[in-house]
């Protein structure tokens, strides 16, 4: 017998070769339209919701209890240095407030956290610094029985605060930093000019006074209790 031997012949591969797998296309991710912290919405609604209240009742009713005056420093009302905060002259006085506080509340109650410790602070500091302007616009008018209402105050004391962050990039910068200055020489500046010809031009002044006074003292503590505060802020 002979035996025959037959070579194999290895595979040859197919005239075309698959091409990678097909991977899942990522969407991008979208971010929402509005994402202001919900302090600031607080705020916002404080305030606008505030003044909801407030017509439902008299307004001399609610002036004389709860608005601002210097002379009521000496009987001991003191307690309408905080209550003048949330009362405003109308509709247009506390929507141009809510949307100011906004604006400045987001680098704050971001800097706090969102926890109730940093909302504490945030709402603590936004409190002071309108107790600190109304205080500061009684200096100036000792025994005075003008009226004061509104966040004007504790919402400049937002602006200062900010600008300060806003300097410092998201920490409390220094005192004397770029946006600190640009900010707060405006600010000054549209409140002399609220001094020298009145807030006729502001929505919802009308023919009311306008506490120029309190709004660059407001500036002026934020600017200078925001890094006290910062160090109480809750560490990530």
């Amino acid at each position: 017998m002979t035996e025959s031997r037959f070579e194999e012949t290895p595979p040859q591969p197919p005239p075309w070769s698959p091409g990678p797998e097909p991977q899942p296309v990522e969407q991008p991710k979208r971010e929402p339209v509005f994402n202001a912290p919900w302090q600031a919405v607080a705020v916002v609604v404080l305030i606008v919701g505030g003044y909801a209240v407030q017509t439902l009742f008299p307004v001399d009713a609610i002036l004389a209890a709860y608005a601002f005056a210097p002379a009521n420093l000496a009987p001991g009302r003191w307690e309408t240095v905080i209550t003048s905060i949330f009362l405003h002259g109308g509709w247009a006085h506390a929507m141009m407030n809510g949307a100011f506080a906004l604006a400045f509340s987001a680098p704050l109650a971001r800097l706090f956290g969102p926890k109730i410790e940093g909302a504490l602070l945030f709402f603590g500091f936004y409190v002071l610094t309108g107790v600190l302007a109304n205080l500061a616009y009684a200096a100036m008018h000792p025994g005075g029985h003008v009226l004061v209402v509104g966040a004007s105050g504790a919402v400049s004391g937002l602006m200062g605060a900010s600008a300060r962050l806003i300097g410092g990039e998201g920490r409390v910068g220094r005192i004397f930093s770029k946006p600190v200055l640009a900010m707060g020489g405006a600010w000054v500046a549209i409140n002399l000019i609220i001094a020298l010809v009145g807030g006729w031009f502001l929505p919802g002044a009308g023919n009311a006074g306008v506490a120029w006074e309190a709004h660059i003292a407001g500036f002026i503590a934020g600017v200078l209790l925001i890094g006290p505060f910062a160090r109480f802020a809750p560490r990530a």
